[in-house]
């Protein structure tokens, strides 16, 4: 068996967007931007005491955790390149994958990277594309982005402005990338709240888009709850500038000014009242989806892809507080849930957060059909304290397709890259892990691993201050994964690893 020892080495009218002719890209090459991205898209900071400070650099010089950008890791893992950012300046955010490409997500656009030699990706393309979060899915000639920040326009010229604005648009943004050096902005639809994130379902001719956003406070007064649906997407491939809302099916129907979702509070006062969807995982081999709803997690049947049904919804009110994300395992009789305690900004990989907050939660599915429920099994978090400089919580991450055994990779910020096994949903266990030490022991700078997902025998991480990963594992229990062979792969359209793909 492998050791771990570590080796230092809102809501807005529903209406599509304006005529293509209002769609502008600003294609980057390799080298400075020639646009001004968005002023604080770059990596935030924030106060720590005194008292933390010391701490930090006390656990550094005892060597309790790496140095400042130092890299360890477990002896199955290999780092085989990192690609810092470039002319994206701006927070990295999701991935994508087709093919020899990886698609990265960044608040000011994206990138493409040829991963066919996964040792040294070359840069195919940086388009300038200002709008956070900039979740990213590709399908076909297709990419989708999310917009999720308030736009003077649904132009990549747009600039940001207050959420009051009328003029303010937020939503999805769709391009065309049969070329995919030269990536074609072809359309746009406004939706309600804008785009968070976003999961596609295909279906034959057309690709369904679930956008998942929600009304975090009254900052935003066009975004007030309830908020309690998401927004349903057709976007016909062969002529995706027709792409409009079809349905916007209420998720949490109830009484009351928040619906039928949790209210928040009072057994765990960090908990998030649901007003929406954070993002949302569909298995279309089982017409399944899984939905992590801020104060809820979900499971729904998409058999009928415009008109998802709930099954079960169940609450955490004693440790969780952000219902982030959600993976399947691969027979469908488990989903892995996240809790982004802090969200994403906040150090909670520590002694006084302890094991069981800003973790998975790990849930059997149980019982057939609409009788189907989500029992609650275990929680699983990194092993490894982090400084109270480091922002880390659980966040995205993939399955390892391996038969018989439930093995997934996940982000944790400045916590890193995890490996880890819930075959036993029980009794989770990290079997492998990569890590940076702090970027820095004087204040919490946002950083670290955003997604680390599994692609063609690699791991692939973007990290939001560092750039782009690739490392290798390499340990008998996940070596057999390096026999599946993708296509495609968007995390949160989880696929068939053992009927779609050969092995």
């Amino acid at each position: 068996m492998t050791s771990l020892r570590t080796t230092r080495t809102r809501r807005r009218p529903l209406a599509v967007a304006a005529a293509a002719a209002g769609l502008l890209a600003t294609l980057l090459t390799a080298g400075p931007a020639v646009a001004t991205p968005d002023p604080g898209d770059a990596v935030t900071q924030g106060a720590v005491t005194s008292e933390q400070a010391a701490e930090a650099r006390s656990a550094v010089q005892s060597g309790e955790i790496p140095g400042v950008d130092e890299i360890v890791h477990s002896d199955n893992i290999t780092h085989l390149t990192n690609i810092p950012k470039d002319a994206l300046p701006g927070t990295n955010s999701d991935l994508a994958f087709q093919g020899k490409y990886a698609f990265a997500g960044n608040y000011d656009g994206f990138r493409i990277f040829d991963i066919s030699d996964p040792k040294a990706p070359k840069t195919v393309a940086q388009v300038l594309c200002p709008g956070s979060q900039n979740d990213i899915s590709v399908s076909g000639n297709l990419l989708f982005l999310s917009t999720d920040s308030s736009r003077s326009d649904n132009s990549c010229a747009s600039t940001t402005q207050p959420a009051t604005e009328k003029s303010s648009w937020e939503g999805m943004k769709i391009f065309d990338i049969s070329d995919i050096a030269n990536p074609k902005y072809v359309a746009a639809v406004e939706t309600a709240c804008g785009s968070h994130t976003h999961t596609l379902v295909p279906k034959g001719k057309n690709v369904y888009v679930y956008v998942s956003s929600y009304s975090p406070n009254v900052a935003f007064p066009d975004c007030q709850p309830p908020h309690d649906g998401i927004s349903v997407i057709k976007v016909p491939r062969k002529a995706p500038q027709q792409a409009a809302i079809v349905n916007f099916p209420v998720l949490f129907p109830g009484d009351g000014p928040d619906g039928g979702g949790n209210p928040g509070g009072p057994t765990n006062p960090g908990v998030s009242k649901t007003t929406g969807c954070h993002d949302i995982t569909v298995l279309p081999s089982k017409n399944l989806a899984a939905g992590a709803c801020m104060g809820d997690g979900i499971l729904f049947d998409i058999a009928d892809p415009e008109h998802p049904r709930v099954i079960d919804q169940v609450q955490d009110n004693v440790n969780f507080a952000f219902w982030h994300s959600a993976t399947f395992n691969q027979k469908a009789d488990k989903v892995v849930f996240t809790d982004e305690l802090g969200g994403g900004s906040g150090a909670t990989c520590n002694a006084a957060v302890g094991p069981n907050r800003g973790a998975d939660g790990i849930y059997d599915i149980v019982g057939k059909g609409d009788q189907r429920k989500l029992v609650f099994r275990s929680y699983f978090k990194i092993p490894r304290h982090q400084a109270d400089t480091e922002n880390c919580v659980a966040h995205n991450g993939s399955l390892i397709p391996v038969k018989g055994k439930d093995l997934m990779v996940q982000a944790w910020y400045q916590g890193g890259v995890s490996v880890w096994d819930f075959t036993d949903s029980s009794q989770p266990r990290e079997i492998a892990y990569f890590e940076r030490g702090p970027l820095t022991t004087d204040v919490i700078r946002t950083g670290g691993s955003w997604s680390a997902y599994y692609y063609n025998g690699h791991i692939y991480s973007n990290d939001i201050a560092k750039g782009f990963d690739v490392l290798k594992l390499s340990d008998r229990r996940t070596d057999p994964a390096k026999k599946i062979r993708m296509d495609e792969l968007n995390v949160q359209t989880q696929p068939d690893y053992f009927e779609d793909f050969e092995d």
